[in-house]
């Protein structure tokens, strides 16, 4: 096996980063000085989008000459500036997730807010909290990075600090309950108050701590409230209780009323017509509106002061470049910048760092120069008609590299995994065979004869205004796309050695496969990203050692989840437990659990410290306005990793804690995510995995007192490999 390539970021990032350079304070103290110079009808354009396809972006706010606003550029996506050519189509939300390694998260970001920055673009509308992924078939979990809110909560925070920090505004989405396509505009998420400060509101919380400047809010309602017209979720918890200084933006038609908006706390209208119909809901109307005093003149005040200050906080007065040579309408001219600069690489090491090796037996892989090898199954081929055939992504033809919707992007190119296979079995000396179709009995001729085989299959999902063979954005079941499971049985019939390569928006049922014999290796792609081919080759040939982790649980069957697309209301019946936290609860074994990844190396636990409990902080609840106090270090937690394998590799070491068992402590899951350090080792190596704790992971919500309160009993303790792969137990107190 090669040497393997290990990290090529230089530079450690903190893992609660704060984003940009700015400074609120200074931000509003400019906002206010242009605020004076401007009309009720500058600060309703400033809050009003000028409609569908009338600028260049998807969302445009029109300059005010009098404060030298310019048209204020909104564009998708979470993972690459969407309609731009020529930009980095970097691998979705969830594969970065799988990685668990924040140098990566963060650089993901600041690739992404550097492209978007270069094309003229003020707002990325990513990255993606919600949906969190609770459900499993949801179409858009992959844009998103985790269903575990420390996880997605870590993400969320190190992307906006690396979007921000190359100055484009991050925009936090969709806030808070879209967690289906079905239905989504018009069902409502009654989530309880527990469940939804501490699962589906804790990733915007984070985001909110690392400065983000603007949030979107969702299509679905919020108890009886549309979710833009929800003044409970908007202006009582996001602007009060998390103190957010951004701005609110409505995700595109998802504004009701004029009135109802304004006074919840909404900020911004997009796209302003209604998709184009000139149903102005704000405009004219929102002028209408304060002048009548429906709407109180220091809303509307506080509207344009707070887009103002998200402007000024990135420093975007100062020489911003403008839109140039490319509209989401139209087709691009020459002079459109070069912005990918060497960004590949990241998206390289992500599509690599974010695979996760699920079997392996017999040591199967890496791959070692075979002489022959057979590759089946349309998902190793670039579609046929071109990457960028099917527009927003709408169809699964050939590999499967990004979901489907507006959080799709251009691919400027995209690396098939039969291509990257070619170019390694060319420089081995081996002998390849193909079936490039999903024909199970093409599949069985072409590895009948060859030394191992690989399989790939695939399973998609997205937007709900797409539907892609019958799948409405959700996904209608748990299985393979393409009768997947027939192939690999096929191939499996005629192949002693048969590896599967997934690439799926989300969990698969496996049971089928992994009942042959002859399926030997199964590895987890994720979605990856223009670098497909090359980041698989990368694990596949052993250059580098797999260390992705799995961001949700892999279960034996589609029930033992117990969560599901409804067709209503959805009344969040399962509360607390989610993912791993209701096969914990519910005592269901999975197949592969939340955390789980296998190596090419192994690695051994030793050593676990943990501090006291700091006792200067106090156990009473910080209620709305503490927001600081939550992020104070409470305590650390330690422990040493050692490769004792005969490779490098990198280990996720990670943290769960549990709550006290106490009459005092309402019901909570047996153990919950609360930090993770990943660590790179040489063969024979030791490091030490170091957890910082805060007030916040160690608290619950209190309903009663509408605060978070820290048990004085003592906490569990686990360090290990997975969220059941515990490797040291101890007590925190």
């Amino acid at each position: 096996m090669k040497a393997p390539i290990l990290s090529f970021l230089a530079f450690a990032i903190p893992i609660f980063a704060a984003a940009g350079d700015g400074d609120w304070a200074a931000a509003y103290a400019k906002a206010r000085t242009a605020l004076a110079k401007l009309s009720n009808a500058d600060k309703a354009a400033l809050a009003t989008g000028i409609g569908w396809e009338k600028g260049p972006c998807v969302g445009n706010i029109a300059a005010i000459a009098a404060i030298g606003f310019p048209e204020l550029c909104l564009q998708d996506g979470p993972l690459g500036v969407r309609y731009a050519p020529g930009i980095t189509a970097f691998p979705a939300g969830i594969t970065t997730g799988s990685t668990w390694d924040t140098a990566l998260m963060y650089a993901r970001g600041n690739a992404l807010g550097t492209e978007s920055k270069a094309l003229g673009v003020h707002v990325q509308l990513g990255p993606v909290g919600g949906p969190l992924g609770k459900i499993p078939e949801g179409g858009r979990n992959w844009e998103g990075f985790s269903n575990d809110p420390y996880l997605a909560g870590v993400a969320m925070a190190q992307t906006v600090a690396g979007m921000q920090a190359a100055g484009v505004q991050a925009c936090a989405k969709h806030y808070i309950g879209n967690e289906q396509e079905l239905n989504r505009a018009s069902m409502s998420a009654n989530i309880d108050d527990r469940t939804l400060h501490e699962l589906y509101l804790w990733p915007f919380a984070e985001a909110v701590k690392a400065n983000v400047t603007s949030v979107m809010c969702s299509y679905n309602k919020v108890g009886s409230a549309w979710s833009c017209e929800s003044g409970s979720t908007i202006t009582d918890i996001l602007k009060n209780e998390l103190d957010f200084q951004g701005w609110v933006v409505s995700d595109w038609g998802a504004q009701h009323t004029a009135v109802g908006s304004a006074n919840a706390g909404m900020d911004m209208s997009m796209p302003g017509d209604g998709y184009g119909n000139n149903k102005f809901i704000w405009g004219a109307a929102l002028i209408s509106a304060v002048s009548s005093g429906q709407i109180a003149q220091s809303r509307l005040d506080d509207i344009a002061l707070r887009i103002l200050a998200g402007w000024y906080f990135l420093g975007q007065d100062a020489s911003y470049p403008t839109v140039t040579g490319w509209s989401s309408w139209k087709s691009p001219t020459s002079s459109v910048p070069s912005v990918q600069g060497n960004h590949k690489t990241v998206a390289r090491a992500i599509a690599r760092d974010g695979i996760v090796l699920l079997k392996n037996e017999g040591n199967a892989l890496p791959l070692n120069k075979p002489a022959t090898l057979a590759v089946v199954g349309y998902d190793a081929i670039l579609n046929p008609q071109g990457a960028n055939a099917c527009v927003d992504r709408k169809c699964d033809n050939g590999t499967l590299a990004m979901g489907w919707g507006s959080g799709t992007a251009q691919f400027p190119y995209l690396i098939a995994p039969l291509d990257a296979i070619k170019a390694q079995a060319s420089t081995d000396g081996t002998v390849l065979t193909t079936s490039t179709s999903d024909s199970p009995s093409a599949g069985a001729s072409a590895a009948a004869s060859a030394a191992t085989a690989l399989v790939f299959i695939n399973a998609d999902s997205g937007e709900g205004y797409i539907t892609v063979e019958n799948n409405v954005g959700d996904r209608n079941n748990l299985d393979p796309w393409h009768n997947g499971n027939e192939l690999v049985a096929a191939v499996a019939a005629v192949n002693k050695k048969t590896i599967v390569v997934i690439h799926s928006v989300g969990p698969l049922i496996l049971e089928s496969i992994l009942a042959l014999p002859s399926v030997v290796a199964v590895v987890w792609a994720g979605i990856p990203g223009q670098e497909s081919g090359n980041g698989l080759v990368d694990i596949l040939y052993g250059s580098t050692s797999p260390s992705g982790k799995l961001p949700f649980t892999i279960a034996k069957a589609a029930s033992d989840y117990g969560t599901a697309v409804v067709p209503g209301d959805d009344s969040y019946p399962e509360g607390l437990f989610i993912d791993y936290r209701h096969f914990d609860k519910s005592a269901i074994a999975p197949r592969y659990e939340f955390g789980f990844g296998l190596s090419y190396t192994a690695f051994t636990y030793s050593n676990l410290s943990i501090s006291p409990l700091s006792t200067a902080t106090p156990s009473a609840g910080i209620a709305p306005g503490g927001l600081k106090s939550l992020f104070d270090i409470v305590a650390t937690v330690s422990a040493t990793i050692t490769n004792n394998g005969t490779v490098a590799g990198a280990e996720v070491a990670q943290l769960y804690i549990s709550l006290p068992a106490s009459s005092a402590v309402p019901a909570s899951p047996a153990r919950q995510l609360r930090g993770f350090d990943k660590l790179s080792l040489k063969p024979g190596e030791s490091g030490s995995v170091v957890f910082q704790v805060r007030r916040k992971d160690v608290s619950y919500w209190d309903v009663g007192s509408k605060s978070w309160v820290l048990p004085t009993s003592s906490f569990g303790v686990v360090v290990g490999a997975s969220s059941r792969d515990g490797r040291l137990t101890g007590e925190l107190a």
